[in-house]
């Protein structure tokens, strides 16, 4: 069955004449007559009384009138969201994304787009930067965040590093100090992520890196827990700096200098798949990512 099948049976359902309904779709007559008794032939049934001059719908016609209003109507929105899709007004964004990125970073860069894209549905899947790559390459999410992983499929492009940062609760004895060296800070509190998340790793060479094992208080594998724990004097912790901006500017949690020792920073990418067409929405929140992180992203 073909929308042109449809288009001229609900043409001479509506004109009750064919030559007319011909009229209305720009076609000639016997083209118009030759879809409808195909469409006759296909389903079994005669649609329409030939009576003269006109036509009008039999029993059968008249069943399946309704069927092919919602038919059409259903290839119309279709085509409409696709087209949305392309000029990036309508449709859905898929994103994976490491925690951190989702929590602190994603929510400004979303808010930004829908205000350019109204229309647009966006659904965010979080999980380990390993973990979000394989979402991109089994097409799960059309692009994820996380630290920059290589993958012959994948366009993986830096677009900011994030930089962990000690904090401390307002109580503690730095937060007045303000500086602390390595060999101090091993002898604290310290609350760490859990094994899996790739901060673990970079806290712990910090302090491999002078030869010292850090007294490990706690192990959490959230950022907002960390923080409260901090907060409430249980231990210090490093965090990224983007997930603590707010605390600080409110007091409840103090940056603290390392003294003497290297930034422990980590990059923060985009991946999304090569040699894949792109939709208008992937291709409006790539250009977003250029403009926040001025920086040149690849087409697919």
């Amino acid at each position: 069955m073909e929308l042109a099948q449809i288009e001229a049976f609900l043409a001479a359902a509506e004109c009750g004449s064919f030559s007319r309904a011909a009229e209305m779709l720009h076609v000639a007559q016997p083209s118009l007559s030759n879809r409808i008794q195909s469409l006759e032939r296909e389903v079994g049934q005669v649609l329409f009384e030939r009576m003269g001059r006109g036509v009008r719908l039999t029993d059968a016609g008249r069943w399946f009138l309704p069927y092919a209003q919602r038919a059409k109507r259903s290839l119309e929105d279709g085509l409409r969201v696709l087209q949305g899709a392309r000029e990036g007004t309508a449709g859905r964004l898929s994103i994976g994304t490491a925690p951190a990125v989702g929590t602190y970073v994603l929510p400004r860069l979303l808010k930004v787009f829908c205000d350019r894209h109204p229309g647009v549905d966006v659904s965010v899947r979080t999980g380990h930067s390993d973990e979000v790559l394989q979402m991109v390459l089994d097409d799960d999410v059309q692009m994820g965040f996380g630290r920059p992983i290589s993958h012959p499929d994948v366009h993986t492009i830096t677009l900011f590093r994030d930089e962990l940062v000690l904090v401390v609760s307002s109580h503690h004895r730095y937060a007045k100090r303000g500086q602390v060296t390595v060999e101090e800070l091993a002898k604290e509190s310290l609350i760490l992520f859990d094994r899996d998340s790739s901060y673990y790793s970079m806290i712990l060479n910090l302090f491999r890196d002078v030869g010292m094992v850090p007294e490990q208080r706690m192990q959490l594998d959230s950022i907002e827990a960390t923080k409260k724990m901090v907060e409430a004097n249980l231990g210090v912790a490093l965090l990224p700096e983007v997930s603590v901006d707010r605390e600080i500017k409110l007091g409840t949690l103090h940056k603290v200098h390392i003294a003497a020792a290297e930034p422990v920073t980590r990059d923060i990418a985009v991946m999304y798949r090569r040699h894949k067409p792109q939709t208008g929405l992937v291709s409006a929140f790539l250009e977003l990512l250029s403009q926040v992180y001025r920086v040149q992203l690849p087409a697919a």
